[in-house]
């Protein structure tokens, strides 16, 4: 596949921003900067951030899998999903995929960047209809979008089913793993040299209890990596960010031992859940999250609201007719929870 034949013709004729941090890259502490219009009074953030965020990178690199050079880190997984939305479809002329009930960001994105949407509703097992998706897609198709571990329904795809899409859909094809941490499968990220075609997306919002300093990762191949970093914003990751995360991965035990623990915390919720009346159905989980169906999701949710435990509905989501999402809490909090639902009538 010829990646630059996705992209935008502008995008590949366009000259990237030079910061004077990317002009000028042999630091060393010796050395005077005068080059980029700081306040030279030390404050220890009185200077631009890393633009490429190359410690940062590094780390990630180890514990991903994967080069420095096929990460790209943004604001956010909302910022790379913009970056991609600008870098591959043509506004007003291109179409995208998405599977719903799926996550909402990927439709604000495409009508921001006037890029026409193409629904085709997963299947009764939330699952991908492939031969839909393959008989809707087109040459003005670009990108089709597969969250999986899924948000709001917490299942994974089936791994021959996006094996067959990464196979026959002719645009690029972005795999969102903001869940992946809680799941049992295995990420796409080790089998991206196989598909030129795929974006992994991940976060430290989720597993890694992050989710305050904004912090998305991309995971492609270098070329897809190259294509995004010509059109990011020169600073997008702050040096707080940075080092926030820095510190973060450092210790890599305590996110592990988290996610232990919110995995059997699932366990024990949706376990207990059955013994709830009016809970009708409780869907199998590979998020830090659990989707169930009640008798009367708005009832239920301002019932819940009520006693201060705040919960998302998504009964008017597609195929999620008065269905909740739970997050799977601290100990004490999925008790409050489980112990609520058992009062209400």
């Amino acid at each position: 596949m010829n990646i630059n034949s996705l992209v935008r013709p502008n995008i590949i004729q366009l000259k990237p921003y030079a910061s004077a941090r990317d002009e000028f890259k042999d630091f060393k502490k010796s050395m005077t900067f005068l080059d980029a219009n700081e306040n030279p009074f030390e404050t220890g953030l009185n200077r631009y951030p890393d633009p490429q965020q190359s410690a940062l990178k590094i780390r990630l690199s180890s514990i991903k899998d994967c080069n420095a050079n096929q990460l790209l880190l943004g604001n956010g997984s909302d910022e790379v999903l913009d970056l991609i939305f600008r870098a591959f479809c043509e506004p007003g002329k291109d179409k995208v995929i998405l599977l719903p009930p799926t996550y909402g960001m990927y439709e604000v994105l495409a009508n921001l960047n006037n890029i026409e949407t193409i629904k085709i509703p997963l299947n009764t097992d939330f699952q991908p209809n492939v031969s839909d998706i393959l008989k809707a897609s087109n040459s003005n198709c670009k990108i089709l979008f597969l969250c999986s571990p899924n948000n709001p329904t917490a299942n994974s795809f089936g791994a021959e089913v996006i094996e067959e899409l990464l196979l026959k859909f002719k645009g690029i094809v972005v795999i969102d793993e903001a869940y992946i941490d809680f799941s049992e499968q295995e990420s796409w990220s080790s089998r991206l040299a196989e598909f030129p075609n795929l974006i992994i997306i991940q976060t430290l919002s989720k597993a890694f209890g992050l989710a305050g300093i904004r912090l998305g990762i991309a995971i492609a191949s270098p070329e897809i990596i190259s294509i995004l970093n010509r059109i990011k914003p020169p600073y997008n990751i702050n040096q707080l960010t940075q080092q926030s995360a820095l510190n973060k991965l450092e210790n890599l035990e305590i996110v592990t031992n988290q996610i232990e623990l919110i995995k059997n915390e699932r366990i024990r919720v949706l376990s207990a859940l059955q013994n709830i009346d009016f809970v009708r159905k409780r869907y199998s989980s590979d998020a830090n999250f659990i989707l169930v169906q009640v008798d009367d999701a708005n009832k239920r949710y301002q019932q819940l609201i009520d006693k201060e435990i705040v919960v998302r509905n998504r009964t008017k989501e597609p195929g999620c007719n008065n269905c909740l999402r739970f997050t799977i809490g601290t100990s004490e909090e999925n008790t409050k929870l489980l112990t609520v639902l058992k009062s209400l009538t």
